[in-house]
């Protein structure tokens, strides 16, 4: 009998191992992709799970390691005490810093707080839970990034990471703000996934936390204009305002102006004490009526300068968002032959028709979001995000800029925004860091000082002069090249 054959399989399965780590080591591990994580936009979904974990880890130290400070939390638990004894009537919720002054969403999650955390007591236990809130937000926030590809990962890295006055905002203060902006980023999400009824629930449920969500309406409305028509945005308007029916009922069906005026209260003053953005004014100016108006006048008078561009933009994020959904099917197969020439090596040329197609429609993409670089058959879609951000980003700053008054809470409201506002602009890598490093010296001033108050105006007036220059220049440029382009076909058919 012969002897049995020797097996090489240990060898070749040794061989396939080492190939294997090679390859890894060839492609991962060497300074390009290093530079690629740090500096390509593309690589933020495999940077934002790095940057989540490390949050984690950071919000648990804060947490153990930093007092807590009493702000609000006992007050807002004594305003959501009285609801839950009964109590419907908004001139009677009061806490120690005063009456409520939140809808009715911030009652019913805070009183789900008021339970889960022993009546308030355990405020370790809520501290956890703000820090999820946290990190969910960072999440939302970061996919947005992600799929705008404009903002390289490491400017996220730092800002998420230097930012003491935001993390003590969350697990150190537990203000309502940072739900109410939660909400409105999942809503944002949903917007650019084409979801909008469910946009629509979140972003009424965000209004109905704190009133500050409201500075996205504008955007918001010309949003849905854009992209739905008329009358499916009255029936998105409608369901926003069933929402907050649905939410105030306990109320409006008993003290309907107590609630109207204690949670819309839009003439309320702020103590002058607080203040973040008017330092250098004095108490008695500040709190004049007419200042407000002015200020007030100042914020539609922005709102309407920037309709313009901000429709230009909504509207070709709405063709090329319809373009996906036409061309999609077109696109895949490209992608299918390309993959199997890449597979086998045998060429699989696309038709004429095909090529045509793809070329003219990445060059019109680039275009419209900005960028150069070619994509090959592999066209990002989720890059026209970046025409449904800014304008957002845009008209909440806007109204962050034109506030009558900016408590330290309220950072929130737009600071994880700021990045990409900043790279919206034409300015040098210098300014921009400057631009996002003063903010974050004036919110972290305290109190607030005349400098640090006067500074805030300064880069807010710089960021805002920045991102006009580049939305009305781009448009301008825009509108020559079409001319242009108009002009040669006219003389071709001559």
């Amino acid at each position: 009998m012969a002897p049995p054959r020797a097996s090489n399989r240990p060898a070749a399965r040794r061989k396939k191992s080492s190939n294997l780590w090679q390859s890894l080591q060839n492609k991962y591990l060497n300074w390009n992709f290093v530079k690629y994580l740090i500096f390509e936009p593309a690589a933020l979904p495999f940077v934002a799970v790095l940057i989540v974990l490390a949050e984690a880890v950071i919000n648990v130290v804060v947490i153990r390691r930093v007092p807590y400070t009493e702000i609000d939390w006992v007050a807002y638990m004594q305003e959501c005490e009285g609801f839950l004894n009964g109590t419907t009537n908004y001139a009677l919720l009061r806490g120690d810093t005063g009456p409520l002054v939140y809808p009715a969403a911030f009652v019913y999650i805070y009183s789900a707080l008021y339970y889960i955390t022993a009546h308030g007591s355990n405020v370790r236990l809520a501290q956890y839970i703000f820090s999820c809130i946290y990190l969910l937000q960072m999440s939302l926030v970061l996919r947005l990034y992600g799929k705008s590809k404009k903002v390289p990962p490491y400017v996220l890295v730092l800002s998420a990471f230097t930012s003491y006055r935001i993390h003590s905002i969350y697990v150190l203060r537990l203000f309502n703000d940072p739900v109410a902006v939660l909400l409105c980023y999942a809503a944002l999400n949903l917007f650019v996934d084409r979801r909008w009824t469910l946009g629509s629930i979140l972003f009424s449920l965000a209004v109905g936390v704190k009133m500050n969500i409201l500075l996205f309406a504008p955007a918001l409305l010309l949003f849905y204009l854009a992209n739905l028509g008329v009358l499916r945005t009255i029936m998105q308007l409608g369901i926003c305002a069933v929402v907050q029916l649905l939410l105030g009922a306990p109320f409006l069906l008993t003290y309907p102006w107590e609630y109207l005026r204690g949670s819309f209260d839009l003439g309320r003053i702020f103590e002058h004490k607080w203040t973040v953005n008017y330092r250098f004014l004095t108490k008695e100016f500040f709190e004049q009526r007419e200042f407000h108006l002015c200020l007030l006048g100042l914020h539609l008078l922005l709102l309407l300068i920037f309709a313009k561009p901000t429709w230009t933009y909504f509207k070709s994020y709405a063709r090329l968002r319809q373009a996906q959904r036409e061309l999609q099917p077109q696109i895949k197969q490209a992608q299918t032959q390309k993959k199997f020439e890449q597979q086998s090596g045998v060429q699989a040329p696309l038709t004429g028709k095909q090529r045509s197609f793809l070329k003219a429609f990445e060059r019109g993409l680039q275009q419209s979001t900005g960028t150069t670089k070619s994509t090959g058959y592999d066209i990002h879609f989720e890059q026209c995000t970046q025409l449904a951000l800014l304008p957002f980003f845009l008209y909440n700053f806007i109204g962050v800029a034109c506030a009558r008054s900016l408590h330290y809470q309220f950072y929130v409201w737009y600071f994880h925004s700021l990045p990409y506002l900043v790279w919206s602009t034409p300015y040098s890598l210098g300014v921009r860091y400057l631009i996002l490093g003063i903010i974050e010296y004036c919110w972290n001033t305290y109190p607030s000082t005349q400098l640090s108050s006067g500074a805030l105006h300064v880069t807010h007036l710089l960021l805002l002069v920045g991102i006009a220059y580049q939305l009305f220049f781009k448009m301008r440029s825009k509108a020559d090249n079409n001319s242009q382009a108009t002009n040669g076909l006219a003389k071709k058919q001559q």
